[in-house]
Parts: C-alpha cells; sequence; structure tokens
C-alpha cells in the first residue's frame, strides 16, 4: 500500500464523503473501510463502528513504550461539505494533483491530516518506530453536521475507548500564515461556543390589504433590527490576549489592549486571524414566513448564529432576550458551549518545537478560531483539546477561503512538511 503521504491524500479526496446534513451523508463507510485498511497494513488494529447504516467510525490505539505517560488523542473527520462540480475547475472527488497542489474537496477540511497520519504510521511501521505514549485514534462521520453520528455519537456511547487521554489535537491549526517577511503559525487553543437559536413570532393572521396592528413578520424584523444592533464589546480571553501581544512583538506594531480593535487594524494581513474572536457574535442567517403576498401569515421564524467567548453565555444571551421583546420567543437549534486549552503547557510547547525543527523562523502563536470544531465533543470528557494540523503554505495561497470553498487544494510540498511535523511531535 502506498506510504507517500501525497498518494495517500488523493486517494482519500477520491471517496465521495459529501454530508448533505439531516442524516443524509454518502461514503463515509468506504472511506472509513480505506483508512481501517491501512491501519491494519501497518500493524495498528481498528475499530469500525457505524453510528447508524453506513455512518463509519474508526477508532484504533496505537500503544507507546512508555504506557503510563498520559495518551494522545488524534482525532479527524472523514466527511466533506458538498461541492457543485460545475463551479470547480477540476472534478472535485478526482483527486487531481496539479500545479503543485492536490486539489478536491476535502484537501484542507480535513484529508489533509488524516493522509498526515497514516503516512505517519507507515513510517514507523518500516521503521520498526514506536511513540512513547499511546496515540489513540479517531477518524469520525458528521462533523461537517452536528457530530451526532460521529464525535458527539462516540462520546455519548463510546467514552471508554478514549480513557487515559488528556489532549488532543485535529484541525484548523498549525499551518503558516504569511505576513510580510514573517511566517505566522496559529495553534488553535480556544473556539468560540455556538448558540443556534431560532426565534418564533406570533400575531394575528389576515389578508394583506387590511390593517393589522398585530403582524407577526413585522415583530420579528423588528427584533432582528435590534439583535443586529447590538454593540458586542471586546471580550479578551487568554488565548486572544496573547495572540495579539505575541504577534505584536514579532510584527514590530505596538499593542494597545484599551485600544483593541486599532490594534488589530494595524497587523496587516495578521487582523483576519483575530478579528473575528474578541468578541461574541450574533448574525441572522435564515428567515422564514407566509406563503402568499396578499395573506398576513400567523407566525413568522428566523434563525441567528451566536458565537460566544468563554464566560460570556449568560450575559449574551440576556442581552438578546431584552432585544427580542415580550413577543418574540427562542429556543435552541443548537447549544455548545466555548472551549479552551491551556497555553502555558508542555504539549503547546511540543507543538512549537516540532515546527521549529522544520520551519526555523516559524513565529508560533495562540489562537482562538471563531468557529467550532469536533473539539466541543470531545473537550466534554476533559481531554483538552488543540487545533495542530500543520502546513507550510506558499505565498499568494489564501488558506482560510480553502474550507467549504470553490477549488479547494493543498499544496503537496506543504502536506510533505506537515507529515514531518507531526512526526515529530506524536514520537515526542
Amino acid at each position: 500500500m502506498a506510504e507517500d503521504v501525497v498518494d495517500l491524500c488523493a486517494a482519500l479526496l477520491r471517496f465521495d464523503t459529501t454530508n448533505h446534513g439531516g442524516g443524509n451523508s454518502a461514503g463515509e463507510r468506504e472511506a472509513a473501510e480505506f483508512v481501517a485498511a491501512h491501519l491494519d497494513a501497518v500493524g495498528v488494529e481498528p475499530t469500525v463502528l457505524e453510528s447508524a447504516p453506513r455512518r463509519g467510525n474508526v477508532l484504533a490505539r496505537v500503544p507507546g513504550t512508555e504506557p503510563d505517560l498520559p495518551a494522545l488523542l488524534v482525532q479527524a473527520h472523514l466527511d466533506v461539505v458538498p461541492a457543485d462540480a460545475a463551479e470547480w475547475s477540476v472534478p472535485p472527488f478526482a483527486g487531481v494533483e496539479r500545479d503543485g497542489f492536490l486539489w478536491g474537496r476535502g484537501a484542507v477540511d480535513m484529508k489533509d491530516m488524516i493522509a498526515m497520519v497514516l503516512a505517519v504510521l507507515g513510517g514507523w511501521s518500516r521503521e520498526g518506530r514506536r511513540p512513547r505514549r499511546d496515540i489513540v485514534l479517531a477518524f469520525v462521520a458528521d462533523e461537517e453536521d452536528r457530530g451526532e453520528y460521529g464525535a458527539q455519537w462516540l462520546v455519548e456511547h463510546h467514552a471508554d475507548f478514549f480513557t487515559g487521554c488528556t489532549t488532543a489535537i485535529s484541525e484548523s491549526g498549525g499551518y503558516s500564515y504569511p505576513v510580510g517577511d514573517h511566517r505566522i503559525y496559529p495553534i488553535g487553543t480556544a473556539e468560540r461556543g455556538t448558540s443556534h437559536l431560532r426565534l418564533t413570532a406570533t400575531g394575528r393572521a389576515g389578508h394583506g390589504s387590511r390593517r393589522n396592528d398585530d403582524n407577526a413578520v413585522a415583530k420579528l424584523l423588528g427584533a432582528l433590527a435590534r439583535i443586529s444592533a447590538i454593540d458586542h464589546p471586546v471580550r479578551l480571553t487568554p488565548t486572544v490576549k496573547a495572540f495579539i501581544e505575541q504577534v505584536g512583538a514579532a510584527l514590530d506594531v505596538p499593542v494597545d489592549l484599551a485600544d483593541v480593535d486599532g490594534t488589530i487594524a494595524r497587523f496587516g494581513p495578521a487582523a483576519r486571524l483575530v478579528e473575528n474572536t474578541v468578541r461574541n457574535s450574533t448574525t441572522p442567517t435564515v428567515l422564514r414566513a407566509g406563503y402568499k403576498v396578499n395573506v398576513i401569515p400567523g407566525s413568522a421564524t428566523a434563525e441567528i448564529d451566536v458565537r460566544t467567548l468563554p464566560g460570556t453565555v449568560d450575559e449574551l444571551l440576556a442581552s438578546i432576550d431584552v432585544a427580542l421583546g415580550a413577543e418574540v420567543r427562542r429556543e435552541f437549534i443548537a447549544s455548545e458551549p466555548p472551549v479552551q486549552a491551556p497555553i502555558d503547557s508542555p504539549w503547546f510547547d511540543a507543538m512549537a518545537a516540532a515546527l521549529r525543527a522544520e520551519d526555523p523562523d516559524a513565529v508560533v502563536v495562540p489562537y482562538c478560531m471563531g468557529g467550532g470544531t469536533d473539539a466541543k465533543a470531545f473537550s466534554r470528557l476533559g481531554i483538552d483539546c488543540y487545533g495542530f494540523s500543520p502546513l507550510t503554505l506558499p505565498a499568494g495561497y489564501d488558506y482560510r477561503a480553502m474550507p467549504h470553498g470553490v477549488d479547494e487544494r493543498v499544496p503537496v510540498e506543504g502536506l510533505r512538511f506537515g507529515a514531518r511535523v507531526l512526526d515529530r511531535f506524536l514520537s515526542s
């Protein structure tokens, strides 16, 4: 079986593991069987678990030479978001290598990470090496929806498999981010929480030509306008404060924590890494009301994407309730708390050391993710979760536009760099 990380990633990209949401997904079982076969070939015993028919998850444990050390969880998802082939320059599930990149849906989100881990395990097998500590592997379904067929299900039904794991690594961190002459490598040490809300207003249905002071649509629009106008204050979490201070020092930019917005504005391209994580956010995304232009509906609903920083959830929900008033009610569609892992830890230091060993000029900083990952599920087991899927990226390549974007691709040399970094880190 091919051990080259590029070949492995190309093979994974050729599995159409599109997750349409709502339980409608394809290809996860076939991808899980591919991963399991590879693990078996390199002497790692896999277990394939289905949370529902064809929703495959792969679990495995690589025994370490020092089993008394805390175990490390490496978790990655097999599913991907949809891709419209008509919009792409190449077929999104062909795993095409072109112009120094490997193209395909999932190239950076996150079949690259799976390929790098498998390549590392293949190298260990050939060379007769083992890690110091147990490495627990979880390649899961359904991250691109609600995780109920993947990480959430595993945490609820197979928590014993993760016994001894104190720390985990996964997506959204460890990649190079060029800023002038500097290469910043953000390691994910936190995530904003997710509180997706459904809002409902009710009123008196009637004819559209007649006066109606009890219009559900008008009530809802008023509430949404007030929510959009909420002035979210700056809240500096330990991760974000450290990011601002360390990036400011690296770029020789004056840092004024009394003027966070002004400081971030001086960061240039690096501002994109932090601007969405200094505040909470409340973003209306979905509206539903009515069925005919001349009929006033009796109800109207909206959904808002609410993202929360640690320690702010109750305060934010209270401000939303004030904005809603008495005539619009809210309910949770999803509610996942923020995630934080220690910045000052041997684990973070080991990740930074592995990056600097391959790139001595790396500026390694902690980073808060604006969105969310399966870390929210595994953190429920008391596991500190980090975003560490290392890549080195060429100038002009917009990494942050790749996940869920058209023409998603990963640099071939970046994959090989990432495999070397992971080898160093997982061996430490």
